[in-house]
């Protein structure tokens, strides 16, 4: 029987040699090449996947990741930079020929600018951190995942973040100003500049969301906003998910753009109510949580308006936050919602699939569908007013079949997310998880494109290799495995 801990001797020996020579690059306590080190490496928040790494170092200066850069490069050696390790879909997931090159020491915050409305920070300084030091100023930083607590700015680059407030606010790509990269060949380059706008081409939009593929982040400057004079936010109740989703429609349809426009089915409002006891309607079918920011004016029309619409719409009841601290507790309901739904089972495998908003009944009617073929139950809680699902599929790993199962599940919802015109991430970037997907998103053309793109700034393929942009072969086996001898995998289960 072979030890997975014990490398085989070519490796032990490519590991002996670079564990040598990053230990005169950067402080030698950093650099981890036993199993017990490495074992904390072997995953990101998509726990599913796991391997174990080559090596780690953790740099402390730009100069060092340079210099570990370039030996990877000289060696022809994979490097995969890795953040917080919050991830949902296996960007980080290391290599066991590669060198995994973590940025946790690049905590610091640079420069707060606050008469430009500006922060210089690090890759490794927390997304909430940020809001935090700029709140004295009365300033904040917009996108707000809901690992913000814990999810680092350069992995949010990397993955183009969003969060409970991006529909009013935007993306990670929206709050961006400048990034300073390091490339495989160890030059720095800086793209983007201290405006709004840079000249030449948008390599900013560019490297935001490329998942590692294009270049290592050292350094991010984001955008600050001014805080609103008063957020207010609404928590609508439904007997039916469907009108729920319609909801979603009927409030944008009626000039109201939202901070936030939240929704949780059943499951995940029970699991929530039980967490965080955010006063959360456990009989209700589906809640809607809307904010609304701005002058104290625009809030008070704003969210009678909202109030309106929404009953309107179906909503059997409509309450509006009494104060900050009851609007409080209805977030952090919703930002607790995916470590309160792991209650619920052993196991869950969160989706990342974005529709047009015209469309929701209907996906989570066939969510539905798709739960009851699969035996596998479904929590459902996303970012309606974007579209973005994080459908949550329960299931057990320790069953034998019910993790692939619950692979099968989700590669369906994310095939009817592109089916109704959406598509296959919103926010958790592709990574491994759905690299198979992006041969349904992209015709071959586009494809060659993307690796075209790759190949500008990473030619010899060592930057995060096998992420996100699958080969044309990869998809020509994926689609014969999906229909293999004219049979579909889980044969008893209906197609679209």
């Amino acid at each position: 029987m072979i030890d997975p801990d014990i490398p085989a001797p070519a490796d032990l020996q490519l590991r002996q040699r670079l564990a040598k020579r990053f230990r005169q690059l950067t402080d030698p306590a950093f650099v981890l090449t036993e199993p017990g080190e490495l074992a904390p490496y072997e995953c990101d928040g998509l726990s599913a996947y796991r391997r174990r790494p080559l090596i780690v170092v953790l740099p402390a200066t730009v100069t060092e990741v340079q210099a570990i850069v370039r030996v990877c490069r000289d060696l022809g050696v994979p490097v995969i930079a890795r953040g917080a390790g919050t991830g949902l879909s296996g960007g980080a997931l290391p290599r066991e020929d590669a060198v995994l090159l973590s940025l946790a020491r690049f905590n610091q915050i640079l420069d707060l600018d606050v008469s430009n409305c500006r922060a210089r920070v690090q890759p490794g300084v927390r997304n909430l951190a940020i809001s935090e030091a700029a709140r004295p100023f009365g300033l904040y930083y917009a996108p707000d995942p809901s690992s913000q607590i814990a999810c680092s700015i350069g992995g949010n680059v990397a993955e183009n973040a969003g969060g409970v407030h991006c529909l009013k606010y935007g993306l990670t790509t929206h709050n961006l100003l400048a990034l300073t990269v390091v490339t495989i060949d160890g030059e720095l380059i800086t793209i983007g500049g201290g405006g709004y706008d840079a000249p030449g081409y948008d390599l900013l939009a560019l490297m935001t969301g490329s998942e590692g593929m294009l270049g290592i982040v050292v350094e991010v400057t984001v955008k600050l906003l001014p805080i609103p004079e008063r957020a207010q936010v609404a928590l609508a109740s439904f007997d039916d998910i469907a009108q729920a989703g319609n909801a979603v429609a009927a409030v944008i349809a009626a000039g109201i753009i939202p901070a936030g426009l939240e929704m949780m089915d059943n499951p995940a409002i029970r699991a929530a109510e039980d967490f965080a006891h955010a006063g959360y309607p456990t009989d209700a079918a589906a809640i809607l949580l809307c904010e609304v920011d701005g002058s104290n004016a625009e809030v008070s029309e704003d969210i009678k308006r909202v109030r309106e619409v929404l009953l309107a719409a179906g909503a059997t009841e409509v309450h509006t936050a009494r104060d900050d601290t009851e609007r409080a507790l209805f977030w952090a309901g919703r930002k607790s919602a995916f470590p309160a739904v792991g209650r619920l089972s052993p196991d869950y495998y969160c989706m990342d699939g974005t529709i047009p908003r015209r469309h929701l009944a209907k996906v989570l009617k066939d969510i539905d569908r798709l739960s009851d073929q699969y035996g596998l139950a479904v929590a459902n809680v996303f970012h309606a007013g974007d579209g973005n699902l994080h459908p949550l599929i329960l299931f057990d790993a320790n069953k034998p079949g019910e993790l692939e199962k619950a692979e099968a599940f989700g590669g369906r919802i994310l095939e009817l997310s592109v089916a109704v015109g959406g598509t296959i991430t919103g926010e958790h970037g592709v990574g491994m998880e759905k690299i198979n997907q992006m041969c349904l998103q992209f015709p071959p053309e586009t494809l060659g494109v993307f690796h075209t793109i790759k190949t500008v700034f990473d030619p010899h393929g060592l930057l995060n290799p096998g992420k996100a942009i699958p080969t044309l072969n990869r998809c020509a086996e994926f689609g014969a495995m999906r229909v293999h001898a004219g049979a579909l995998p889980f044969p008893e289960l209906e197609r679209f």
